[in-house]
């Protein structure tokens, strides 16, 4: 038989785990290593080499694309249709078991499936059933605990409560949640595997038939399965099917999700007699980029072990930039963007990835300030984020009571008891007398129009912001918003979300803070400073990001950036209590997991990567002076370049519009500005009108000036 279609284009070790015989098989695919190849040409191989039938073959992957990439690459690659052959993601696969076996699995014949919002606002009613207030019972932290004690296994008779008032109290609102989707006829996806997991545990008939069916089960992107999907899988397999997994334990990197690592550390032991295979030559990335990750990653005390190489030439060093804050590492990144722009780089070919959400202010205000089109991968904007404009909209209405928007954001979130039905009433009274919802809410208590409990939050709203409207006028408004955020009860609301996204919200409220420290007024004359950064941060959220047919600069965490590659890539922060990140500091297994990212990160590049880190950092409200990541200290020397700013942005200056007596700013001098008072310049960058300098006040803290308007001496 002619098999050059099927084995002509892959390496030896490709060849040996697409034709691997009998047993079980681990294959261990490193970034970039063609793992996609592999599955597709394993399919073709078992069709019409082994003359396995297609009904005979089951193939998992984690997204319906690469379901879709992997059915159509193998209709191109075999000679005789693929039949029957079952191609899609877990919760496909047992969406697709539960409609033909719909009775066997106690669900109507018609069940619907609710998506993460329909799910939701279900336990939102549950909660309000159960007469609990959604402040101490978040309806999100529920919904994440629901969702994890499934990826588990585990239904409300199979939680300990461990006499505990808060486990008791979940467990309750659990199996409510779960009377409550029996009742509709409603599944969530992560009922979808374990419903379809209990099926074939509460029939062994039907298992039988299954595993007959199924001989041959392949997995890809095995190292992010979790409990529930592995457990599928293996009771699937049973004792006489065989299983092919692909997957890179180097890139597991969801543990905070549910993934398990363990899963494929352990597959050798689960699977006596199975076979490991590398995968370990890299088609993407040039050499240095390579032994620059496997430098780091190796760090590792408890992966399988691997080392990607290519055949490619080592390409450039990696660079490495010490900046010397923030707003110095933006600058630095957009500038060489712009220069790799000039010198023929699509914009889409350029990648930022940070470790937090909050990373992506500075960089996409810099992009704006160079005009330079990009799009925030996976993500909001910073001040279109919901956590963002949910602090504004307090500091809004604090110091302008009648604006209704913001009155609307922030009445109820944190929720605080104020529902729908009131909500309504005061709009309609606002309406009727033609005033603001702030008046309406006052002459509706005023008036005792509302129910003893709507009226009771009503008021605590409204002491609360007139409290903050009396306060210290004369701090300064930086200091303002972070008293507002603290007072919202915002932070503490989003540390208790147990979603997994609470503290990046946290981060986001920070970097407000920050953002408003950083902000320059340019037109004093005409607003408060607090007025025009109001009027900024609705101007940044405003049309900046580019448009989808748009050449855009890419932006994103590093955990969105997996699967993805660029020629160019920027990965800033890289410095400890960042990257890794601080609440994984005591935690071996979670510092792992933030290596296992940086890897990730690393490996995303294909010719240039650039890390970068900040000798000092404004995090969490005050300055850091932070070292320098862990991960920087591990790549030998060799595979770095360290590079430094244009000459322009590093030497003193002279501006042109204004200078001291000397005729020029430089670096360490004392200057005085009217408003922020006496300072020292630490830093200076641009030329004629753009000149700026970095001035450290002595009673305001850092800040960058444009020489032309800070009338400096």
């Amino acid at each position: 038989m002619d098999v050059s279609h099927i084995l002509d284009r892959l390496n030896d070790p490709q060849r040996e785990a697409v034709t691997a015989s009998g047993g079980h098989h681990l294959v261990l695919a490193g970034a970039g290593s063609g793992k996609t190849r592999v599955l597709v040409h394993r399919i073709a191989w078992l069709i019409e080499v082994e003359q396995v039938p297609g009904w005979n073959i089951l193939a998992v992957t984690f997204t319906n694309k690469a379901a879709r990439e992997m059915r159509s690459r193998i209709d191109e690659l075999l000679t005789i249709p693929s039949g029957a052959m079952w191609v899609g993601t877990f919760h496909g696969l047992a969406h697709r078991l539960l409609r033909s076996h719909w009775k066997e699995a106690g669900l109507s014949q018609g069940f619907q499936i609710m998506d993460s919002d329909d799910q939701f606002r279900l336990i939102k009613r549950i909660l309000k059933s159960l007469d609990l207030d959604d402040s101490r019972w978040p309806p999100r932290q529920v919904q994440w605990f629901i969702n994890a004690q499934k990826d588990e296994g585990r239904r409300p008779k199979h939680i300990d409560d461990c006499d505990d008032f808060f486990q008791k109290q979940m467990i309750r609102i659990y199996q409510e949640y779960e009377d409550a989707c029996k009742r509709g006829g409603v599944v969530d996806f992560a009922e979808l595997l374990l419903r379809s997991h209990e099926l074939w545990l509460n029939n062994p008939e039907l298992l039988e038939h299954y595993r007959k069916r199924f001989s041959h089960i392949l997995v890809d992107e095995f190292q992010d399965s979790n409990s529930i999907q592995y457990a599928w899988i293996r009771l699937l397999v049973g004792t006489h099917n065989l299983l092919f997994v692909v997957g890179d334990d180097d890139q597991s990197i969801y543990g905070w999700r549910g993934a398990r690592v363990e899963n494929i550390l352990n597959f050798q032991s689960d699977y006596p007699g199975s076979s490991l295979i590398k995968l370990e030559q890299n088609y993407r990335s040039s050499g240095n980029i390579l032994k620059a990750a496997n430098s780091i990653i190796e760090h590792n005390p408890t992966r399988l072990g691997k080392n990607l190489w290519t055949e490619d030439g080592a390409g450039e060093p990696v660079h490495l930039y010490s900046a010397f804050n923030e707003v110095d590492e933006a600058r630095f990144v957009i500038g060489r963007i712009q220069e790799q722009i000039e010198q023929g780089k699509q914009r889409s070919e350029i990648a930022i990835l940070y470790r937090t959400s909050a990373q992506s202010r500075l960089f996409e205000e810099a992009l704006i300030q160079t005009s330079i089109p990009y799009r925030v991968y996976g993500g909001m904007r910073f001040f279109e984020r919901a956590e963002v404009k949910d602090a504004l909209a307090y500091v809004r209405l604090i110091n302008h009571q009648h604006d209704d928007v913001a009155f609307e954001r922030a009445v109820n979130q944190p929720p605080r008891g104020i529902g729908p039905r009131t909500l309504d009433a005061i709009r309609q009274h606002a309406r009727e007398f033609s005033c603001s919802m702030w008046q309406a809410s006052v002459e509706l208590k005023q008036g005792g129009d509302m129910q003893a409990r709507a009226a009771n939050a009503i008021q605590h709203f409204i002491d609360l912001i007139e409290d903050n409207r009396s306060a210290d006028d004369d701090l300064p408004f930086h200091e303002d918003i972070s008293r507002i955020i603290a007072i919202s009860g915002l932070r503490d609301h989003f540390q208790k979300s147990r979603d997994g996204k609470g503290q990046d919200r946290i981060e986001n409220l920070d970097e407000v803070i920050n953002a408003a420290r950083q902000f320059i007024n340019h037109e004093d004359e005409l607003l408060s400073d607090l007025d025009a950064f109001l009027a900024h941060a609705s101007l940044e959220a405003g049309e900046n990001q580019g448009q989808e047919y748009e050449e855009c600069v890419q932006l994103m965490t590093l955990h969105s950036a997996k699967g993805l590659e660029f020629p160019v890539v920027f990965i800033g922060g890289l410095e400890e209590g960042l990257f890794p990140h601080r609440m994984s500091a005591d935690d071996p297994e979670r510092l792992e997991e933030e290596r296992r990212l940086c890897y990730v990160g690393m490996t995303r590049a294909m010719q240039q990567l650039t890390l970068s880190h900040a000798e000092s950092r404004r995090l969490h409200g005050s300055e850091s002076y932070p070292l320098p990541s862990r991960y920087l200290r591990e790549i030998p020397h060799q595979y770095l370049l360290e590079v430094r700013s244009t000459p322009q942005i590093s030497r003193p200056y002279a501006p042109a519009a204004q200078s001291n007596s000397e005729g020029q700013f430089h670096l360490g001098q004392q200057v005085t500005h009217p408003k922020f008072g006496e300072g020292v310049i630490l830093n200076s960058e641009g030329e004629g009108s753009t000149a700026r300098v970095q001035v450290n006040f002595a009673d305001t803290g850092v800040k960058w000036l444009v020489v032309n308007y800070a009338n400096l001496s």
